[in-house]
């Protein structure tokens, strides 16, 4: 696997390394010693699967808050997606950037998204599939989430939306998440 930090400290674009041959190519998508080399968490305790109909679908920016923080690792399996990160971590010198990051199933190309960061993503084909392993099992009432569309991040989404859910609408802007 070839991993490529990204300006967000512990944030990693990850592609496979492929021995391609006339049957076409192999290559690993995880190997938790490759992933402990570069310090990132190897404990999945769950795997997920996002199915979207429709082009311009947007879900996200959702986190879980601690203690039960939550790593990611984000795989498009079917069509694309412009996935999207915003580092959340107060002390961190990158606090409220983001990245966003073209995931397609043609490119195998993974995102890790360590814990404390806010994670997202919008459909750029109909009919897109995304897998996610992540570290902690889902905790009702330890979520957070931030509006797509906030201008404290300033987030550029390549296509306009046109699915969101009522609850991603109904997020909080930043700022008044801190006033509150």
């Amino acid at each position: 696997m070839i991993f490529t930090e990204t300006k967000l400290k512990g944030a990693y674009i990850i592609d496979v390394k492929r021995l391609e041959d006339e049957r076409g190519f192999f290559g690993r998508s995880y190997c938790q010693n490759e992933f402990k080399q570069y310090g990132l968490n190897t404990s999945a305790v769950q795997a997920n699967v996002s199915y979207n109909r429709t082009k311009g679908t947007l879900r996200g920016m959702h986190m879980q808050l601690a203690p039960y923080e939550e790593t990611k690792l984000v795989r498009c399996t079917r069509g694309a997606i412009y996935d999207v990160i915003i580092d959340m971590r107060e002390e961190s010198e990158t606090f409220k950037q983001w990245i966003g990051v073209e995931l397609t199933a043609d490119s195998y190309r993974m995102l890790y998204v360590p814990e404390g960061f806010a994670h997202g993503f919008i459909t750029l084909m109909d009919h897109t599939d995304v897998t996610y392993q992540v570290t902690q099992f889902y905790t009702a009432g330890s979520e957070r989430g931030y509006r797509f569309d906030d201008p404290a991040f300033g987030i550029v989404w390549p296509v306009e939306p046109v699915v969101v859910s009522e609850k991603d609408l109904s997020h909080s802007l930043f700022d008044s998440v801190l006033a509150s």
